[in-house]
């Protein structure tokens, strides 16, 4: 009897030790959630879970409350680690049937990142099962998050940050947050004849009666709700008085963005607009919402990132007794941009083409400081964020001024401006001598055989040989086209790229390259000639033309053009572009231009005045007979030199002689 017992008992402990070997450990059995876990497997952890954890909590109360906890939050690099069990403590939990097995959990959240150690408790359950006893884990709220164990909610709290603002040299806005009036309308309010008010609230609003009645449809409004409608400027008081005076409309003071220079700084700034899906969708940071709003065109877009700041969020945990915070990110309000423009002289530049299109620049020459950065006509960033329609876009895209193109970062055929420029590449290379005359006969010339019927045409003729500043005083094309295939195109193209053609202009603002031809080569005489006096394929934006006259006031280097207040002032772009005495020899010229030559108007300037005229002919074809004309001038302080203007007007055709010029010289007089 003794031996069948002692052979029963064998018989149990080899049994026992064969499902002991086939048996997962806590260490197995943790270890698979924790891979589910990191893999954000919701679905397929709750099986996992005990079956007290399963009665107590639905998967709708666990995992998937923690899959949609993680998205509200935006969890990213999530990891789960834990401290296996050795192999004492793994018999211990066999023979008690339960298991703590330490863990962390790291994880990103919108509120920055989160870290936090607990213990999870396994237990062993399903003696009775046909497969055996297994371990499953004794899951509760606070695997999500410790504060959440003994119940709770997760709130997310967010701050918006400020917008920075752009301010000019001296601190005045060019776009602030300002008060702005919020306009809406009251349901219960509207009263008996709520169609008849709402249709003077409309037309007033420039708005639709379809547009408020979506407005109120709205499922969250009730009959005493303040429904928003329209934000308008505080400046536009009589508007609001307008409309506060219909039953049912009120308003609410908040705050906007608000453009002080309106028209004459539009391009420069740009607005703010309404985000839209495109956005959206190409918003990989999860930085914005459907309400929010984003830069559109200008330093508004260019800056969006540094303007508009970082939101600020709370992660909490919210019970009946207490609110704790779980993670934190404080609000980064943005930045504010500060230009190097004068706001003052940007207006005045601007209100001086009195609605002719065009665009000018004034360059601070020794510093390389933007002072003003126009293009005319412009439109009113103010108009389009706060009474904003579809008649307006239309009005603004079929205006034949075309308002909406910013003049200032485009390329324009530069003309006879380009002269001083050719002549110091011919100086520096030793091709032309100042000094030398060229017997030039008539109005016309051609190079010969090879030309065809095509003739270089000059403004009047010449009574003996012609020089250096005889040829910039009378802006002789004839002059400029011999001496051009006396240095050839190489030697042409490569001073020009030494002033910085076909480069990206180093510039915080995006300008268009300037261009020597379309192929950025120059093949043939016939080109040769045409863009040694700026026809032919050249253009060139005003800005970089005029940065390509700061070597004539900085000893020949040319200064580099900045935007930002905080930039280095005084860069040096391009060194030794001509000599001392190369730019003597054409400020001279160039004093003369307005003394004696096609720049007399600017006589009238209250100080003296030096400078180049080019009248930029815009035809389409050879055979065109009714060719546009575009007018430079190029004009600095004979004795300050503490501006460069560079000042186009597009289609003069029709002005009087010397337009630009005379312009250019009410400007300066302003400007003094």
């Amino acid at each position: 009897m003794k031996k069948i017992i002692l052979f029963a008992m064998l018989l149990i402990i080899v049994f026992l030790a064969a499902c002991s070997n086939d048996q997962a450990t806590p260490n197995e059995r943790f270890d698979e959630y924790v891979q589910k876990w990191n893999n954000m497997e919701f679905s397929d952890m709750y099986p996992l879970h005990s079956s007290e954890a399963r009665e107590n909590f639905t998967e709708d109360d666990s995992t998937a409350r923690m899959e949609k906890i993680y998205q509200d939050l935006d969890v990213t690099e999530l990891s789960v680690n834990y401290e296996a069990l050795s192999e004492d403590e793994i018999d211990t939990a066999l023979s008690e049937g339960t298991a703590e097995i330490p863990y962390q959990v790291e994880m990103e959240t919108i509120a920055g990142p989160v870290t936090f150690n607990q213990t999870a408790t396994m237990v062993l359950e399903g003696e009775d099962s046909e497969e055996g006893p297994d371990w499953y884990v004794q899951w509760h709220p606070g695997f999500i998050f410790p504060q959440l164990a003994n119940g709770g909610e997760i709130s997310i709290q967010t701050q918006e940050p400020e917008r920075g603002e752009i301010l000019d040299r001296n601190d005045m806005p060019l776009a602030l947050n300002d008060l702005v009036y919020n306009i809406g309308v009251v349901p219960e309010r509207l009263g008996e004849n709520a169609e008849q008010a709402k249709e003077e609230a409309a037309d007033l609003l420039q708005m639709t009666t379809e547009e408020i009645d979506q407005a109120l449809d709205a499922s969250w409004v009730q009959p005493t709700t303040f429904v928003p409608l329209k934000e308008i400027p505080k400046e536009d008081e009589q508007l609001l008085q307008e409309v506060i005076a219909i039953d049912g409309f009120s308003y609410q003071e908040t705050s906007g963005r608000v453009y002080p220079a309106g028209e004459a700084a539009a391009h420069l700034t740009g607005y703010l607009r309404q985000v839209n899906a495109e956005d959206l969708e190409n918003d990989e940071e999860g930085e914005y919402s459907a309400n929010d709003m984003i830069g559109s065109r200008g330093l508004e877009s260019l800056y969006e990132e540094e303007l508009r700041g970082e939101r600020g969020v709370q992660i909490l945990a919210v019970s009946e007794e207490e609110q704790t915070v779980i993670a934190e990110k404080e609000v980064q309000h943005g930045e504010d941009i500060k230009l190097t423009i004068d706001i003052n002289m940007q207006e005045q530049v601007f209100n001086s083409y009195e609605g002719d299109k065009g665009t000018s620049v004034l360059l601070e020459p020794k510093t390389g400081e933007t002072l003003a950065l126009v293009s005319s006509p412009s439109f009113d960033p103010n108009e389009i964020m706060y009474y904003s329609s579809n008649s307006l876009w239309e009005d603004l895209q079929e205006d034949p001024q075309q308002p909406l193109l910013n003049r200032f970062s485009a390329t324009y055929a530069p003309a006879s401006v380009i002269k001083p420029i050719t002549a110091a590449i011919g100086m520096q290379n030793g091709t032309l001598d100042p000094n030398e005359g060229i017997e030039i006969d008539g109005l016309t010339w051609s190079n010969g055989e090879g030309w065809g019927d095509y003739e270089v045409t000059r403004v009047s003729e010449s009574n003996g040989p012609v020089d250096l500043k005889d040829a910039l005083v009378r802006s002789d094309n004839i002059y400029f086209a011999i001496e051009a295939l006396e240095m050839g195109s190489d030697t042409l193209v490569s001073g020009l790229e030494q002033f910085g053609f076909s480069e990206s202009l180093p510039y915080e603002y995006p300008i268009e390259a300037s261009t020597i031809s379309n192929e950025g080569t120059i093949e043939g005489e016939v080109l040769l000639a045409n863009t040694s006096y700026g026809q032919g394929e050249m253009e060139m934006s005003a800005l970089h033309l005029a940065a390509t006259y700061t070597p004539l006031l900085n000893g020949g280097n040319m200064v580099k053009p900045i935007l930002l207040h905080d930039e280095e002032k005084g860069q040096i772009w391009q060194e030794g572009l001509m000599t001392t005495e190369q730019a003597d020899i054409i400020n001279d010229a160039l004093r003369a231009v307005v003394t004696e030559g096609t720049a007399a108007p600017a006589q009238e300037a209250d100080f003296p005045v030096s400078g180049k005229t080019g009248t930029a002919e815009l035809k389409l074809t050879d055979e065109d007979e009714n060719s546009g004309i575009n007018s430079w001038f190029v004009a600095y302080p004979t004795e300050g030199q503490d501006l460069i203007l560079a000042m186009m007007v597009e289609q003069t055709q029709d002005k009087e002689s010397g337009y630009a010029v005379k312009k250019a010289t009410d400007l300066l007089n302003e400007l003094n």
